[in-house]
């Protein structure tokens, strides 16, 4: 289908590079403050929304464009972003007094700017000393030669790495013979790759962000996308201006999902967008109980795709004996809402000829998760919206490289490519690697966290983020980091996780961004578009080194055969590699240019309703018991 093309107002001239968002007189003020932290170096950050694919969240832009509608597509989580990538080095003196630099805050230490040499600091040192690489490098491996396997962990931010990195970081852990890696965000994205794992085969999204736009219904369950995703408001403006029928279906009532204003066209700015056509208040953990009163109200009114379901499923017998069993009553209880609204919903899905499910972590970040993903399967293989265009679940990540990190390895249960790790798998890539890697799944990243905190991990590898302050008990991820041996932290600012003690030695080590990157790399969406991301060149930092080198250079000091298993020259030569290992990202080789791109599975994947990965080639529908409300002394507004 061709893309939409949007207004080029002069109103998307007024408002820079055609933002998406709410009108209000502070984006201005922010707008200011952003052009005010980069205003020294204008001309590169310039470059970098031009050309550089976007390095804030999962719907991945490349330039000011993307694939959707034609037109300028900018958010400010990515202008937040631009002054990481255009800052200047930190003076290495602030890094004399620790003490000092725990009394600042998580942005005021950012402030500080670029790491620019590696650093390290051994336990009773007031601060960190300068060191020179292979000083550096050398520490690290000498603690992995004192450390067995199962006592090391690796760890890598879900935002703004690129595939080769993550692919050859968890490289590195398989190849040191532990699993034990995971991104640092396993609590926003886990419970999609378990949901849909089991029960289609694939732990992705089944199609496109341009579904959006000219399908029937389109149903936003837990997601809060104008604050979120803000880019995603246009697609939702061009889907209402199609026929699509929008409806959101959450505890929270998000006012930005009921009415938008989108600058860079004029009669939405002016008068706002409206979004929503129904909306739907759950309980919180209600939805579960909801949809299967959907569910339930369809199989009533005979509603049900029979022959999809015949040809394409299995498990559905054993769902509908389920629900006759489940009492209206019971389900109005936990879902909060009645069994009219249910029943609503589903005569809106019953006359809809095909429809798209979004859904994020309102949905996910639940103790039920899983089952809240299962539960949205089940809503969409009831009518057969599976395989075909215009039609999916689209699962919208956070950040941009979640998709990305998982598929290419950096999980404990999946090697690169969605294999899981067992005998077969461990054996397929110690054949592909020419060198052993275990079998048995590791530790996920709160595990290793457990572990640190009972004195069983010895050395903890981090590349980017920060769980001192992304995890719930801060006092007990301080405790358990502190008990660690050695800690190494690959990162291009300072976080406060850096500044713990260690009980022999933390190390610094300074990488490059995403545009520093020679050769550039790759990034995923979370529509599994793989985007080639080029390198800017304008900006260099002290002695800092691209992401994906760093673990190469403590493979080869630390592996005696490091130089054989870690031969890259440059990032070409990791995606030749990533795609003889990974069928599903064959064709990355041939990404080298800044717009090259490919989207691993097509447009939508499952075509003509067979899920190759499962039994018989069937989706699997699941049983599920909605689970008993939790406290919610009121309903939800902003």
């Amino acid at each position: 289908m061709p893309k939409l093309r949007s207004n080029d107002t002069w109103l998307s001239r007024v408002v820079p590079f055609g933002l998406a968002g709410r009108v209000k007189p502070h984006h201005f003020l922010e707008m200011a403050a952003l052009l005010w932290e980069n205003k020294t170096e204008l001309p590169y950050a310039w470059s970098i929304l031009r050309k550089g694919v976007c390095d804030g969240c999962s719907l991945g832009p490349y330039g000011l464009r993307d694939n959707v509608m034609d037109g300028i597509h900018l958010c400010t989580t990515r202008l937040k972003l631009l002054k990481l990538n255009t800052m200047g080095a930190l003076r290495l003196s602030v890094m004399s007094d620790v003490e000092r630099l725990r009394q600042l805050d998580q942005e005021r230490l950012r402030s500080l700017g670029r790491l620019p040499f590696p650093l390290v600091r051994r336990k009773g040192e007031r601060g960190f000393s300068r060191a020179s690489w292979e000083a550096g490098v050398s520490v690290v491996a000498e603690a992995i030669h004192k450390t067995s396997p199962q006592r090391m962990g690796f760890l890598a931010t879900p935002r703004d790495l690129t595939n080769e990195v993550y692919y050859i970081f968890q490289k590195l852990a398989r190849t040191l013979g532990t699993n034990n890696v995971d991104l640092c965000s396993p609590f926003c994205h886990a419970a999609s790759v378990y949901g849909l794992k089991a029960t289609l085969g694939v732990d992705a999204p089944t199609c496109s962000l341009s579904d959006f736009i000219g399908t029937d219904l389109l149903v936003i369950f837990g997601s809060d996308l104008p604050n979120n995703q803000p880019v995603t408001t246009k697609y939702m403006r061009y889907a209402k201006k199609k026929g699509t029928r929008i409806v959101v279906v959450d505890p929270m009532r998000e006012y930005g999902l009921e009415r938008y204003r989108v600058p860079s066209v004029v009669s939405s700015a002016v008068f706002d967008t409206k979004l929503t056509d129904d909306f739907f208040q759950v309980r919180v953990g209600g939805d579960i109980a909801f949809i299967n009163g959907v569910l339930k109200a369809l199989i009533a009114t005979d509603r049900m795709d029979h022959e999809f379901i015949g040809r394409h499923t299995r498990g559905f017998p054993e769902l509908k004996t389920a629900l006759e069993d489940q009492a209206w009553e019971m389900l109005e209880e936990r879902s909060g809402l009645s069994r009219q609204e249910m029943e609503r919903l589903a005569k809106l899905y019953a006359s809809a000829r095909s429809a798209v499910f979004v859904y994020s972590m309102g949905l996910t970040q639940h103790e039920s998760g899983v089952e809240n993903v299962k539960a949205i399967v089940n809503l969409a293989l009831s009518r057969g919206m599976l395989g075909r265009e215009k039609c999916g679940i689209m699962a919208i990540r956070g950040h941009s490289g979640v998709q990305g990190g998982g598929e290419c390895g950096s999980e404990p249960e999946r090697f690169p490519g969605g294999f899981e790790v067992n005998e077969e798998n461990a054996r397929r890539f110690s054949n592909l690697w020419r060198h052993p890697v275990p079998a048995a799944p590791g530790l996920k990243v709160f595990q290793m966290i457990e572990a640190a905190h009972r004195g069983e991990m010895d050395f903890l590898y981090s590349i980017g983020g920060n769980l001192l302050e992304t995890m719930r008990d801060r006092r007990f991820v301080e405790e358990a980091l502190a008990q660690v041996s050695v800690r190494v932290h690959q990162d291009i600012v300072l976080n406060s996780s850096m500044l713990i003690d260690a009980e022999e030695a933390v190390v610094l080590l300074p990488g490059q961004t995403r545009y520093e990157q020679k050769g550039g790399g790759t990034t995923t969406s979370t529509e599994r578009r793989i985007r080639f991301t080029p390198e800017i060149p304008g900006h260099q930092i002290g002695e800092s080194r691209p992401e994906w080198e760093i673990p190469c250079l403590i493979a080869r000091r630390a592996m005696p055969n490091g130089n054989l298993l870690f031969p890259y020259g440059d990032t070409q030569s990791i995606r030749a590699e990533m795609s003889r290992v990974m069928p599903m990202y064959q064709g990355v080789e041939k990404l080298t240019k800044q717009g090259d791109w490919l989207q691993w599975g097509g447009a939508y994947l499952f075509k003509g309703g067979q899920c190759p990965n499962m039994p018989e080639g069937r989706a699997l529908f699941s049983v599920l018991v909605p689970p008993a409300p939790e406290a919610e002394p009121e309903k939800l507004s902003r």
